[in-house]
């Protein structure tokens, strides 16, 4: 709409009782009816920048419209930008053309339930017709719907997409073909390379008529995002780039694999236009065959598996570095493999000793415990025969019997309870066990409460005769008052540099 009168002079909003409207400042009367003579003179005069004001009463609200709204949860606002961001391999890419195959088959949760649409895919890294044609049929994807967007630059050669250069053009072929997703993929390899893609205000000048163009077509923009190389634990701090790729956004979501289980998790980090604290969802990579004239091909499709236990940020949190986490890991089971040989240890007692003396935390002992099968089972060697929880290598509970404190008669009662698992075979139960052989180590694990006491105690004639505590192995110092009777060291240096050397040499022999 023309913001000019048919007499030259800039358009004003009056009122009357009717609502609103915009008019001549001169006979208030609408643009096409506009009869002033005196400033006629003026309609050809060039467009001159002004500033144009709407009253709020006049714009009328409207609740939010989803693209994609999972049990009862909005989570992609129709006409808007999306941001899907994770590390390499962790499945956005996929995530895209699940989106693309629920769009152009109207199968998507949501209003658009049973509205097939088209959806335009941009994409720099991934082949057509070897990668993304075969996904977007393992997905079910309507082919007809989904159409590649490519920039001619010249008659015969044809670039890719530029932002913001090329805006206006994406924005027309969206309206005239009804289209209801954008996928760009990567979405930085789509700003113009005259942009610092590493500064704010560059890449809003992208990033905010890309948003405006979902807002005035109804379509949903889905950017692909990679993350860096930080170590931080929220999602949208971690997409490669200005802040920018996470401010403008009105949603964004956390793409990760778990490396405990390698369960993958997908967590919506930004929702600017509905609620955060909704469930993250659990999802895998199924691997699909889809038959081509010219032979089958192997490729991998996107599938959700309900909510999820943890969130990424959560797995973000306990991560850290790859290289760190095996060797952290490594280390637990030399720990491990030191305490338990030939012997039951009490379950806080290796815990206290774990946290306090070699550094090592509970997440990184429980994922070693399942990686060695260590065997966890009840005993009565409590105060007035109440149950403690023992700890040994599954391999050798036959040859060493119950730990020392436990009676015969006890034993034989344990054996018959829900909680034991001994030479009759019976199941530790979750609840009972510590799920220590079942995936999940962390319930009933108490912490140790070994008492701390540097002083050695010093035997004079003039003191009662008191059994000489022993030297620790490492620097031959007298083990601390409090300490277990059989100790070996006598605090974390050295227990460290124990197992440290210990850990090398067993190495050495291996290789």
């Amino acid at each position: 709409m023309t913001s000019r009168c048919r007499c030259g002079a800039l358009l004003v909003e009056l009122l009357d009782e009717q609502g609103s409207y915009e008019a001549c400042p001169v006979c208030e009367k609408e643009p096409d009816d506009c009869g002033c003579e005196v400033r006629k003179a003026a309609a050809d005069t060039p467009f001159v920048r002004h500033i144009k004001l709407t009253r709020a009463s006049t714009i009328e609200p409207e609740p939010v419209v989803w693209a994609w709204e999972e049990n009862g949860h909005g989570r992609i606002p129709a006409g808007s930008l999306s941001v899907a961001a994770g590390r390499e391999g962790t499945g956005k890419s996929s995530f895209g053309i699940w989106m693309a195959a629920g769009i152009t088959t109207g199968t998507l949760s949501g209003p658009m339930l049973g509205r097939p649409a088209d959806v335009i895919y941009v994409a720099v890294e991934d082949s057509w017709k070897f990668t993304l044609v075969p996904r977007l049929m393992a997905a079910g994807a309507d082919l007809t719907r989904v159409w590649r967007a490519e920039v001619a630059v010249s008659e015969l050669e044809l670039g890719t997409l530029n932002l913001p250069t090329d805006l206006s053009m994406l924005e027309a072929t969206v309206s005239e073909n009804g289209v209801k997703l954008i996928v760009l993929d990567p979405l930085l390899s789509l700003i113009s390379e005259g942009i610092d893609t590493h500064k704010s205000r560059p890449v809003r000048t992208a990033l905010d008529p890309l948003a405006a163009l979902a807002d005035r077509t109804g379509a949903v923009v889905l950017g692909i995002a990679h993350f860096n190389k930080g170590s931080s634990s929220d999602p949208s701090s971690l997409i490669t780039g200005s802040g920018a790729f996470k401010d403008v956004p009105r949603s964004v979501f956390g793409f990760a694999v778990d490396p405990e289980d390698d369960s993958r998790v997908m967590t919506q980090t930004k929702n600017s236009l509905g609620k955060l604290d909704i469930p993250s969802l659990a999802y895998r990579i199924d691997s699909a065959k889809i038959e081509t004239k010219k032979g089958m091909a192997d490729v991998g499709k996107f599938v959700f598996d309900g909510e999820a236990a943890r969130s990424v940020q959560d797995i973000l949190s306990a991560g850290g570095d790859d290289g760190d986490q095996r060797q952290d890991k490594v280390d637990a089971k030399g720990f491990l493999l030191e305490e338990l040989r030939n012997q039951w240890r009490r379950t806080a007692e290796i815990q206290d000793l774990a946290k306090h003396k070699a550094l090592i935390s509970e997440r990184t002992l429980n994922r070693a415990r399942r990686e060695l099968n260590v065997h966890a089972q009840q005993f009565p060697t409590g105060k007035n025969g109440k149950n403690e929880w023992w700890l040994t290598l599954a391999s050798q509970v036959e040859e060493l019997g119950e730990p020392q404190g436990a009676t015969e008669t006890d034993s034989e009662g344990q054996d018959a309870t829900p909680g034991s698992q001994g030479a009759k075979g019976d199941a530790l139960t979750r609840a009972d066990s510590q799920g220590a052989n079942q995936g999940d180590v962390t319930q009933d694990w108490h912490p140790g409460t070994l008492p701390t006491d540097s002083e050695p105690v010093a035997v004079t004639p003039d003191a009662p005769a008191r059994a000489i505590r022993p030297k620790c192995e490492v620097c031959r110092k007298a083990i601390p008052k409090g300490a277990r009777k059989d100790a070996k060291y006598c605090g974390k240096p050295c227990q460290q540099k124990a197992y440290k050397a210990r850990a090398k040499a067993r190495t050495k022999g291996t290789s």
